[in-house]
Parts: structure tokens; sequence; C-alpha cells
């Protein structure tokens, strides 16, 4: 369907449908969801000049001093939204920022993974992407006490009062209606966490899916007197929530990382992809892990990865090349696996990406697969090996990040320097706060 056949479609669906309010939805750097409510009335025009909104207002936008921006809708996003009024319909639909003087602004996350993409398809390959995105249901929140999970289930369980099952069902229902297809559900391992597997599509159509699948869940929960939340470790001492990403190139419908001669069935662009995601991957950390409560997940112990190296199937490593099914080379992708719900997707994703490709241009030599258990090896002998780790706290990710031309060039300026001096910031508030842990500890033994 052609840009004009689609614009049309959208125009005759909220007629037809008696659409009464239309939100647009954007992000900002952050990845924090905005939308600004228009009447039908004004759709028309907004999807010819876009609508005008003060971009100061928006945190990591525009300074005052460049104040205005337009958001443009994307007519291909256009949904009805399948919560509210029944009687009073309302739709969503995603928009792009651009300046005034019609070019992309720099600030908008939507067109930073936008611009990868084109790069990525100019070189005649699509890159797709499968989230499993964890999360936690918990009761009603009372200030100042720990949340309490709503069920004390384990991996897979199943019981006849399962309440999260119900949820996660009425969940998929939201999802598959707003036509985002899940590919699995279940209970995750610790009390009260979930997960839900979207099935692979294009990243930009994906990050869009997954502003959206987020603010399903809390959506769907909180109708249900339930708080969902993705933050990746709220309770200590269980597993936090983290977001496996599983990624793929595509020639065409040829899978671009399949090579049935191989002996990992990996062709050398799938190896060389996987070298640069590795050898970048300390300096993409501050952006798919960007919240000081991320670090608390990727500590060892926890199901989550701290070393860089790949094996297929060691889960104790950063990326995981998961054995397709016989006969099936579209099915064969590397899952990387330290990214967490919290992220901004679009950037996320565009430093996936980025790395990804950068290896492919240049050549990166793939290391040896590491199929031991990492955490069972000292870090004299892993540095032997040539093993890193992760970054091991907000402040170290971003120290890595201000170095990295790779991110820099990436994200753009705009988008960089806000990001570190917002999340300096984050850090700094982080380092002056005494927790109960420090009063417990040092308040009567001192």
């Amino acid at each position: 369907m052609s840009s004009e056949q689609q614009r049309e479609y959208v125009l005759r669906s909220v007629e037809e449908r008696g659409v009464r309010l239309v939100r647009l939805w954007f992000t900002d750097v952050l990845g924090t969801l905005k939308s600004l409510a228009i009447s039908p009335a004004e759709l028309d025009n907004a999807l010819n000049d876009g609508m005008t909104f003060d971009g100061s207002s928006i945190d990591g936008f525009s300074r005052v001093q460049e104040a205005d921006v337009l958001a443009i809708p994307d007519p291909d996003t256009f949904e009805v939204l399948p919560w509210g009024d029944p009687k009073v319909p309302e739709a969503r639909i995603f928009c792009d920022i651009y300046n005034l003087d019609g070019t992309p602004f720099a600030g908008d996350p939507r067109q930073v993974l936008r611009r990868h993409m084109k790069a990525a398809h100019e070189a005649g390959l699509t890159f797709y992407v499968a989230p499993d995105i964890e999360f936690f249901y918990f009761e009603p929140l009372t200030p100042g006490a720990l949340p309490v999970p709503i069920d004390d289930g384990g991996f897979f369980d199943l019981t006849t009062n399962d309440i999260t099952g119900e949820l996660r069902k009425k969940t998929i229902r939201t999802l598959e209606a707003m036509g985002i297809p899940v590919e699995y559900s279940f209970h995750e391992d610790a009390p009260g966490q979930q997960e839900i597997d979207l099935r692979h599509t294009d990243a930009l159509t994906m990050a869009d899916s997954m502003m959206t699948f987020r603010h399903a869940v809390r959506e769907v929960a909180a109708r249900n007197n339930v708080h969902a939340t993705f933050m990746p470790k709220p309770l200590e001492g269980i597993q936090g929530s983290g977001m496996h990403v599983h990624l793929s190139l595509f020639q065409n419908d040829e899978n671009a990382f399949y090579d049935g001669d191989d002996p990992y069935n990996l062709s050398p662009t799938a190896k060389a992809f996987m070298a640069g995601l590795l050898r970048h991957a300390p300096e993409i950390t501050a952006v798919t892990n960007q919240t000081v409560n991320s670090y608390k997940r990727l500590v060892p112990g926890f199901e989550a990865p701290v070393h860089v190296s790949w094996a297929r199937n060691n889960r104790s490593g950063l990326i995981r090349v998961p054995i397709a099914k016989k006969g099936n080379p579209t099915a064969t992708r590397l899952e990387y696996r330290s990214p967490d719900p919290a992220c901004n997707p679009y950037l996320a994703f565009s430093l996936m990406l980025a790395a990804g490709m950068k290896g492919v241009n240049e050549g990166y030599e793939l290391p040896d697969e590491a199929d031991a258990n990492l955490f069972e090896i000292s870090d004299d002998v892993l540095a032997e090996l040539g093993i890193g780790q992760l970054p091991e706290s907000l402040a170290a990710a971003l120290e890595t990040m201000e170095t990295s031309t790779l991110v820099r060039e990436a994200l753009g300026e705009h988008i960089f320097e806000w990001f570190l001096r917002n999340k300096r910031r984050e850090w700094r508030a982080y380092k002056t706060h005494v927790s109960a842990f420090e009063r417990d500890r040092y308040l009567t033994a001192l």
C-alpha cells in the first residue's frame, strides 16, 4: 500500500469506526512515551503538515531558543486503542519529529533508528529483532513499603487460580488487537515475574511495538488493580528482569546470518556482526542498561550476563547462538542478553545495529566460543583468554560510552551529549542517597 493509500485508509477508518480522539505518540530520549491528543477533524492537517509543539517542554528535546518542532504522524502505525469506553473510541499513531524547516529533528530517537535502518536497507539488508520481555506484577504499592509479588510462582508454573496467567492472556489479546503478534508467554522464575516474547519483525516496527507493549501491560494490570513494572531489579535476592533480544539480518527473503556449510550454521556476516557487538558492547551498555538499578541485575548468580563472550549453549555469556530447528535456515540468529526492558528501544536497537554493522563493514574477527561456565573461572584466567566484562555501574558505563566514537556517531551529537548529562545527574543523586543497607550495616556498629 502506498503512503497516500495508507493515509486515506487512516482517515476512512477514523470516520467509519467513530474515533473521537487521536493520540499522537512519540518518545523522549530516555524512552518515556509522550502524547498529543487531537480531534479527528485535525487529523488530515496533521498527516499533511504535522502538529507544532514546544520541544523545550520535553526533556532532552529542544533548548528554549530552538523550541518549536513538528510531530508528523506515520500512517503505517495507526491503530484503534482496545481499552477505554467503546462508545467513545480512541486511536493512536506514532510520530516522527521534524524541525520546522522539514529536516529530521536530531533529538528524536525514532529518527535515529530510521536513519540506521535506511543505511542497512541501502546495503541490501533488513534488521530484524525479537525481544523476550520480562516484567513483574505486584500488589498495589504502599508508600514506604517493599513491593509484594502477586504470586509465589516459579518458572513455567501453572495453577488453577493463576491470576498472572489471566492477566497475561488479557494482555496478549490487547496486543494482538493492535497488530502485535506474541510468540510465547509464561511465568518466569521469580515470584510475580512474567515473560512475554514478541514475534520478530523489522527493528523500527518492533521499537514501536515495544512502546505499545509497555503501555498495554501497565494498562491491563491497572484495570485489574495490579501494578506492573519494567524496573530491572525491583527486589534483592531474586533475579531481575531482562530483555533478551534476538537479532538477524535478511537480504531480500534470505537470512544473511545462515550458512549451511558452517559447523555453527553461521555465515561470515553473522560472525562479523557478532564480533562487532562483542567489541563495542561495553560502549553501548549505558544505553541498553540506562538506570542505576540496571546494574543490580548485571551481577553473577542471577542468570544475567556479566562477561563479554559468546557461545551456543552457555547462558553466562553476553551472546548466545540458539540452535535453530533442523531445516529452518530463517531461524538462525543471535541472542543479545544484556539489555533490560527499561531501555529506550529506538536507541538500543540503533546501537546494536551500528555495532554489528561496524564489525561487518570492517571485517572484525570473531573470538573463540566460550562454552564453559564463566562464573567459575578466575578473573586472571578470563583476562588471559581475552574475555572482558560489562561495566559494573552506571558511572562506569557512562565513562566508557563517553570515549566511544561509534556511539557518538550512531546517536548524533544532540542525543549523545544530553544522555550523558542526564545520566550523570542520576548518578550524582544516587551517590548522595543513604540506603537502608548502610543504616542497617553501620548505624549501630560504628
